[in-house]
């Protein structure tokens, strides 16, 4: 007998009283989530077919862990009856408690057998999960995290898998653009099943709350790298439905949960559907397909970007780098101007430590941030015109489309990170501490104030990077990454010749690389962060369905 649940329970934003539970289910239907004594009822809502409900259960008590189930129309659903991995429990926050948050980026959705582990390796986040749930271990690796931020490239709708293969060839002839890349959101719905059905998954974004911000792979390889770039994909007969289809996904799947009960109150879409009353399920693919296409046609009509405070020991802001860019022939920009005027807002003191998620790193291998903007200076002209056609098919075809490659917007962000840690916009925090993935290899980079700028900083400057959760790096790209992450930055400016804007910061990197598919962890501590890097390991037993969790790196004291 079919469920009525297609997939989840997703465990979302969750704070000291309240949490936020997102289902799809089969048919439309009303969703009921109890917790304790507490519970919270929502109707379905429909998009291109697909049923979905976001259930806020408010009235919890601070620092409490209580388990919940999901029913649909008065059908329990959740815990599944085997029972194998435990409850699921909302865990809220306890004022006070240090934080404690996971993160990392970039997991290709492929079988758990020797094929997949053949192919990709282990998959970190099945092994954390694993783990957690007693089945490999003790369950106390790092303890429990207060939520999990992942950091783009949740799903490849570019680079698919053999099930994904399949089910395209089933509904359309993959001959025929966009071949066997995702074409509608039909596909992206099948996608998202595919990434967070797995059993030990599914329980562990169950009761593990989320964040999340999309990265390229979410929509397409090199998404935004330049007017170039988008021209050439404007001009096919599929971008279009697929960057729509890419974006109302993500609205759906991923965006809405990231944000607070107060912040969903003021999205006019989600407001749409928390005061529909009927008759019927209520159907937003048009507003919404409305929506992802003005957000790609014109970035300042929505924002992607988000914030929140843990008390006043930490402010994580995470940072849409992708879909927000400005890419006119006389001005590019990682950030348009009310996304740069958002992030200035955001980047203040007054709290321990100030984390800002952007899935591209801000601060790269030395030489890789060197070879970037050295590469936006040729392709825009700043070594003459005759240079710009080789700049641009470099730039495409090497990737280099990271902040690096975004000197203004790179400069801007700098400063406004020395002012945090000068103490000029409140109290300076121990850290800004980077939060990224996407570069398939883990680091850590610590950064200084070029003398030019003459900050007397208080503030220690930190890049973490955890990438890949599970899509490992070619052999080849390992030596290149490991020789570029030697020695320290240079102000850009001099190394381009005055070319470029001259960078406020220089850095070095003092922790890895490691290529392991890992999943890192934060904490909180009197003595600054502490940050682990987990991997997953086939046991000498062989089960290859129950990795093991080594620990790669631990990173203590920043701060």
């Amino acid at each position: 007998m079919t469920s009525p649940l297609r997939l989840g329970p997703l465990l979302r934003h969750v704070d000291d009283t309240s949490a936020t539970v997102w289902v799809e289910t089969e048919a439309a239907a009303t969703v009921v989530v109890t917790a304790g004594d507490r519970a919270g009822t929502a109707p379905t809502f429909s998009a291109h077919g697909h049923h979905y409900a976001l259930v806020e259960v408010e009235g919890l008590e601070p620092g409490s862990h209580t388990p919940y189930s999901v029913a649909v129309d008065g059908e329990r659903v959740w815990p599944p009856a085997d029972g194998e991995y435990g409850d699921s429990v909302i865990a809220t926050l306890r004022p006070g408690k240090p934080l404690r948050m996971a993160f990392g980026s970039c997991r290709v959705s492929v079988s758990h057998d020797e094929k997949g582990h053949a192919a990709h390796g282990v998959d970190a986040l099945r092994a954390y999960a694993l783990h957690m749930a007693g089945l490999t271990g003790d369950g106390d690796a790092d303890g429990w995290p207060d939520l999990v931020l992942f950091l783009g490239d949740q799903v490849y709708a570019d680079d698919t898998s053999d099930e994904m293969k399949a089910f395209i060839e089933q509904r359309r002839d993959p001959e025929q653009s966009p071949w066997h890349e995702l074409k509608d959101y039909e596909e992206y719905a099948h996608l998202y099943r595919l990434a967070w059905s797995d059993p030990a998954n599914r329980w562990l974004l169950s009761t593990l709350p989320s964040a999340m911000i999309f990265d390229d792979h979410d929509i397409r390889d090199d998404w935004n790298t330049s007017l170039s770039w988008r021209r050439e994909m404007e001009a096919t007969d599929w971008w279009h439905e697929r960057v729509v289809s890419g974006l109302a996904s993500y609205w759906v799947y991923q965006h809405i949960g990231n944000l607070s009960p107060a912040e969903r109150a003021e999205d006019p879409l989600w407001q749409r559907i928390r005061t529909y009353e009927g008759p019927g399920e209520l159907d937003i693919t048009d507003e919404l397909d409305r929506l992802a296409d003005d957000a790609d046609q014109r970035p300042d009509s929505y924002r992607w970007s988000f914030s929140r405070d843990f008390d006043t020991q930490a402010r994580l802001v995470v940072v849409d780098s992708r879909a927000a860019r400005v890419l006119q022939p006389d001005r590019r920009s990682i950030l348009d101007e009310p996304e740069m005027d958002w992030l200035d807002a955001q980047l203040r003191g007054d709290v321990d430590h100030l984390l800002v998620g952007t899935s591209l790193p801000f601060l790269l291998a030395p030489a890789i941030h060197h070879v970037e903007s050295l590469s936006e200076a040729v392709a825009t002209g700043r070594f003459g015109a005759f240079l710009k056609p080789l700049g641009e098919k470099v730039r495409q075809g090497a990737d280099l489309e990271h902040w690096a490659a975004f000197q203004d917007g790179f400069a801007r962000v700098g400063r406004m990170v020395l002012d945090v840690g000068a103490g000029r916009r409140g109290r300076a925090p121990q850290t800004v501490t980077f939060l990224s993935g996407d570069v398939h290899h883990s680091y850590v980079a610590e950064a200084w104030p070029d003398p030019a700028e003459g900050v007397v900083l208080r503030t220690r400057i930190v890049q973490a990077v955890c990438s890949p959760i599970r899509n490992p790096l070619p052999g080849f790209m390992k030596v290149a990454t490991s020789i570029a992450g030697k020695g320290r930055a240079r102000p850009t400016g001099r190394l381009t010749g005055g070319r470029m804007p001259r960078s406020p910061l220089r850095w070095r990197v003092t922790k890895g690389p490691w290529y392991d598919n890992n999943l890192a962890v934060l904490e909180v501590l009197p003595d600054g962060l502490r940050m682990r890097w987990w991997c997953g390991e086939v046991p000498e037993d062989g089960d290859v369905r129950r990795p093991r969790l080594r620990k790669v790196a631990d990173v203590s004291g920043i701060g």
